[in-house]
Parts: C-alpha cells; structure tokens; sequence
C-alpha cells in the first residue's frame, strides 16, 4: 500500500489557504476567506458525524441523475478492493467496520441500478442507510475542494538538447512504514534513520545519477509530475511510457504557486497552470529556483497502462469519480456524495455527484480537504487547475442489521 497516489491537485493554490480573516479569489473567481482547511481533527473526535436532522441531507435526487457506467466501474473498483483478505487491517474506521463498509457498497451500487426513479431511490436509500457529515475543517461541514489530473508529457529515454530533466526510480535507502507507506527517511548504514536532504541538496549533489527512469523537457514537467505524482509519457520513438508514483522523501511539501505570490511574480487571484507555464518561458532560471523550495522529492515507476493511473488503493481512478481524502481521518474504499462547484469550459456550475474515496495525497491532510480526479491531458489540466470551491462530504453505510445478507447475497449469486 503506498503512502500516495500524488502529492497534491492543488498544484498552486491549495497551500495559500491559511488563518488569515482576509478574503482570496478562487481561480474560479469565487471569493472564498481564507481558512485553515488543513486543521488536524482534534483529538478523539472523529471525522464523520450520523445525520439525524431531514433538513441537513444533500440532494441525493440531483446524485442519483448523475449517475454512469463510470461510477458504477468504480464501485466495482472498491467492491474488489474490499474482497482482498488484507484490506481488513484498515478497519474499523469512523466507528464502521470493514464487512459494513463492503455491503455499503454493494448495495448502494444494487440500488442505483435498480431504483426506477429519483424519488424511490432517495426513500429507499434512507430506508436503508445512514448518512454521515463530515465535519470539514471547522466542525460545521466545510470542506475544500482542489482538483488534480494526469499530465501528459514528452520524453526521452536518454538526456538531449530537448530532454534534459531526470525522473529518478526510488533509491534503495529510502524508508517507509511497511503498512502505509509514509515517508520515515533516509536508513543509514549503521541501521539509523536520518532525514533526506533538502530538494535544493539533492539537486546539487545528485545522489540518484545512474537511477534515471526517463528524461523529460524541463524542471517544469518533472515538477508537474512529481505534484501529480504520475505522468503519461510520449517517448521520442513514438512509444508510450507510464510513470506514477513510488515513494517520496521525508520532507515537506511547498506549491511552486505559494512560492511565486511570495516572490511577487504572480497574482493568487489569477494564477493557474497556463499562468505559471508562461512565467516559466519567460524566466525560466527565476522559476527553476523556485521549484527548488518544494523539500518533498518524488521517485517513480513504470507501469503497465491497464492500471494506470494508479490510486493509493492499488487500482486505476476514474475521472469525476474518484475522490482522494486523508485516510488517517476517513474510510477507504466507501461511496461519497460531494457538494461543491466545479469548473468547466463554459464556467461555473453545480457539482453533486457520488464518488469513491479511493485515493490520497500529501497535500490532502485532515477532514477538511479532498481532491477530484478530473482525468488525463490537456483538458484535465484545465479543470484541474480551476478546482478550488468549497463544499460539503457525504458518506453513506448501510444500517447494522442490513449488513450480512446484503454480503451474502453477493458472495452467492
């Protein structure tokens, strides 16, 4: 199990939220005040909250029209995640342990295929679930959505004129907890643990010369996606190479995005990937060096692209159907119902639709951020770069005395 699929989909802006009372435009235009997002969960409490009051339920009516053969290839995503033996360690989370969470699942996915209606499938579901909050970053539901996609990129499988930028394959040295993968550090030869140099150490003394996975155009794209921290990319013979993520250092992100406001080179109101591609054009060693105040260094894999792109529950994500959330505060693998903004190429417009929480991201930390998967290339880019609403989570398990037929009826067709 890795730590993350990628680091964040807030490329840029997700880490200029803060404590401040001040107001900040969203790169969709919506002036959003600046909160901390990121507050930790207090200490025994948990992240999600049963809803007991009519009045505070989403619209499920609006999710169940949403619906798609997409959502429903992720719910059998998660549904087959949770049939492997060793996703019970995971469990119990929220106070839901691991057979409710599966039958949840399955019969919510039953239920969606077979409700005729949107209205017969809103009694029915709250006949047979129930419906938890989560408690956002400030214990009333709010909760920050960013967006995050995969890159597609040029490479090369040698250094050129074109291609000069290493992705690196995971050194041997590098340590993570066996269960979660979370970075520990750099295991020394008399056995200690020490923490990895900063981004600008390593780049300067290059430890990791002769582990070069691929070559890329520029720090720029290795930044992309050491952020996404998986990329698509078009080899030099025509080819085909899938990169994603396979361990990162012990240090701490930064987004190039806060960097650029705090060296007034770009204006948080309107910065977005196009923004930052430009400034990079046209000072590109003022903008490489930036780059370098990101600590967090990210190494990489090729994988097969059948299951690529990879979420950290060891299966490919589905567009604006796959959420990622802190998994230290919320299940894995459960269906969710998100309620937010999102942007498009005709602008702004409702987003309510069921997910599946079946990735995570170093920049996704507590209940009061997640992030949407908005799918590959350019377009993604796009949506990707323009997600930044707040909103509110659901998630959804069956009633206790619901659960064992609901399994046994899908172990025994």
């Amino acid at each position: 199990m890795r730590y993350l699929a990628r680091l964040t989909g807030a490329i840029l802006l997700a880490s200029l939220a803060a404590c401040s009372p001040e107001k900040v435009d969203s790169p969709t235009g919506a002036n959003i005040a600046r909160t901390d997002y990121s507050r930790p969960l207090p200490e025994g409490e948990q992240a999600l909250v049963k809803i007991t009051d009519p009045d505070q339920l989403p619209d499920l009516e609006a999710a169940w029209q949403q619906r798609d053969l997409f959502l429903r290839d992720a719910m059998d995503e998660s549904i087959t995640w949770f049939d492997k033996n060793s996703t019970v360690e995971w469990y119990p989370s929220c106070g839901i342990d691991h057979a409710q969470a599966r039958a949840s699942v399955v019969a919510l996915r039953e239920l969606l295929e077979t409700a005729p209606d949107a209205r017969t499938f809103r009694s029915e579901l709250l006949r047979k679930f129930d419906v938890y909050q989560s408690v956002g970053c400030d214990g009333e539901g709010t909760v920050l959505f960013t967006g995050y996609f995969s890159p597609v990129l040029e490479g090369h499988d040698s250094p050129s004129d074109r291609s000069h930028t290493p992705l690196y394959t995971r050194p041997t040295d590098l340590e993570t907890n066996p269960r979660t993968g979370q970075p520990l550090g750099r295991r020394l030869p008399d056995g200690g643990l020490a923490t990895w140099p900063t981004r600008r150490e390593l780049e300067a003394s290059r430890p990791f010369d002769g582990s070069e996975l691929v070559w890329v155009d520029d720090p720029l794209s290795a930044y992309i996606a050491h952020v996404n921290g998986s990329a698509k990319i078009k080899m030099s013979d025509g080819s085909v190479m899938y990169v994603g993520y396979d361990g990162k250092t012990d240090r701490d992100y930064k987004g190039l995005g806060e960097s650029l406001v705090e060296a007034e080179l770009a204006d948080p109101s309107s910065l977005n990937l196009t923004v930052v591609r430009r400034l990079y054009r046209q000072q590109p060693d003022v903008v490489g060096d930036l780059i370098l105040d990101n600590d967090s260094y990210v190494f990489f894999r090729e994988y097969d692209g059948g299951t690529w792109p990879s979420g950290s529950l060891g299966f490919p994500v589905t567009p604006e159907r796959t959420v990622a959330t802190d998994k230290s505060v919320y299940p894995r693998g459960g269906v969710v119902l998100v309620d937010t903004r999102t942007n498009t190429f005709g602008g702004e417009k409702p987003f309510t639709q069921f997910m599946l929480d079946q990735d995570t991201g170093g920049a996704i930390r507590a209940p009061g951020r997640a992030d949407l998967y908005m799918g590959t290339g350019a377009a993604a880019e796009i949506l990707a770069g323009g997600q930044y609403a707040e909103g509110t989570m659901y998630y959804f398990f069956l009633k206790p005395g619901r659960v064992a037929s609901v399994n046994q009826d899908w172990s025994n067709p």
